[in-house]
């Protein structure tokens, strides 16, 4: 018989984080006590059904070992220049450890630390019987503008059907494999690789305060909320 598909999350950490301001790679500032990627991956650690979670770094990477001292998980130095890339050589390392075309897939960005297992739970329940797969979101709460050259308002976007995205965004191996490959470095995440093929990726509303640290000041938001919930609460 064959078994039934597993799930594994991929943590593409191969980024230097220029918008950051940060100096470093982002991944590895402290916020709140410890690196950002340790309360990620600590998050991650958190839901049973994942089977395993594999963390893609640079092969330049030094820093990991010191940061995330006796991390469980798998470790692969094969990140590349774009984000497809480094997912593309995370899902290749996934097949050589035994991940199979239908083993679920969930990519999750290392700079989104205030991850919650249970948003990981909603996603993974509300994907498995799903024939596409899906992704963490949330409804757009602001008025969205349209920019020109100059920095100056050029339209007014409706935000009626308008999510943010988030991750995890949680597709079949085979089918996030096939979709970046076709789509390469324009892929800005893997839903719209997902999407170029034709499907229609679903969407599970989660909560704003997964955001991903990008900006200066996010870093402080970030340390903000940690201090708040609390280990306890992740």
């Amino acid at each position: 018989m064959t078994p039934p598909p597993r799930l594994f999350a991929l943590v593409p950490a191969a980024g230097v984080g220029e918008r950051s301001g940060a100096g470093m790679p982002k991944q590895y500032v402290d916020i709140a006590g410890r690196p950002m990627l340790a309360h990620t991956l600590a998050a991650l650690a958190a839901v049973p059904r994942l089977a395993q979670t594999l963390v893609v770094l640079s092969p330049q990477d030094d820093r990991f070992e010191a940061a995330v001292p006796g991390y469980a998980g798998w470790v692969a130095r094969v990140g590349g220049a774009s984000r497809a890339e480094s997912v593309l050589g995370g899902l290749a390392e996934l097949r050589r450890r035994g991940a199979r075309d239908d083993d679920w897939v969930l990519v999750h960005d290392a700079a989104r630390c205030l991850l919650r297992p249970d948003w990981v739970d909603a996603l993974i329940d509300a994907c498995l019987p799903d024939a596409v797969g899906g992704l963490l979101a949330q409804p757009v709460a602001d008025t969205l503008k349209a920019g020109d050259a100059q920095g100056r308002v050029a339209a007014t976007v409706d935000r009626r059907d308008k999510w943010a995205a988030q991750t995890p965004q949680m597709f079949r191996l085979g089918l996030v494999e096939r979709a970046l490959r076709a789509l390469g470095a324009a892929a800005t995440d893997e839903a719209s690789a997902v999407e170029a093929l034709g499907l229609a990726p679903k969407l599970v509303r989660a909560s704003v305060a997964n955001l991903k640290v990008t900006w200066p000041e996010d870093f402080a938001l970030a340390a903000a909320w940690l201090y708040q919930v609390g280990p306890s609460s992740r």
